[in-house]
């Protein structure tokens, strides 16, 4: 398995080495285009600040080169909303991959980022096969996609959001797999499995 990790300065990539590493596959962390296209999946991880986010990958023109990807890529955490149209932080426009915009939670109803364990719910994408009801998995975000069509899991924090998306050969997740024990490697295993 040829298995590459979008590089672009985003954070916490140690963790998704080392839950691949768990998985018995090892995980390259690359910005070149042209290892980047040729892996069998393809990580996109993020924790940050979208503009800045956003600005390095238009720097290394991975801004263009994500959109065309062909094989499964999982947009992970800042990564799933840098997929998106647009994201209200810092007011950036994404990918476009996934058809919605990524807005603020409502800092006064409601204890902004979420951070913590939160279940999953209405799962509709083969990431999620086999799980049990209701399965836990761990948040860290003070934005949301709102649900839409290419919702995959749905989560609540005050209001139903987008847990995860996917499109095509596009998946991602607002939770970090990489930090959900046995569910989230469970999630990673399914993702190394897919066959479109």
């Amino acid at each position: 398995m040829n298995l590459v990790i979008i590089d672009y300065g985003a954070g916490n990539i140690q963790s998704i080495i080392h839950a691949f590493d768990r998985l018995g596959v090892q995980a390259r962390l690359t910005k070149d285009a042209q290892e980047i296209s040729a892996a069998d999946r393809v990580i996109f991880p993020g924790v940050g600040a979208a503009g800045s986010a956003m600005n390095q990958l238009r720097a290394t023109g991975l801004d263009v080169l994500i959109p065309q990807l062909k094989q499964p890529v999982l947009g992970i955490c800042l990564g799933m909303q840098l997929m998106c149209r647009h994201s209200a932080e810092n007011n950036t426009d994404g990918l476009g991959i996934f058809h919605v915009d990524v807005v603020e939670f409502d800092n006064t109803l409601l204890k902004v980022p979420q951070m913590g364990w939160n279940s999953l719910s209405a799962l509709t994408s083969p990431l999620f096969d086999q799980l049990p009801q209701d399965p836990y998995v761990y948040m860290v975000h003070s934005y949301y996609a709102p649900i839409c069509d290419q919702t995959a899991a749905v989560a609540e924090y005050g209001i139903p959001y987008s847990a995860a998306l996917q499109r095509e050969n596009f998946w991602g997740t607002q939770f970090h797999p990489e930090k959900s024990s046995q569910v989230g490697a469970h999630i990673l295993q399914q993702f190394l499995s897919l066959t479109s």
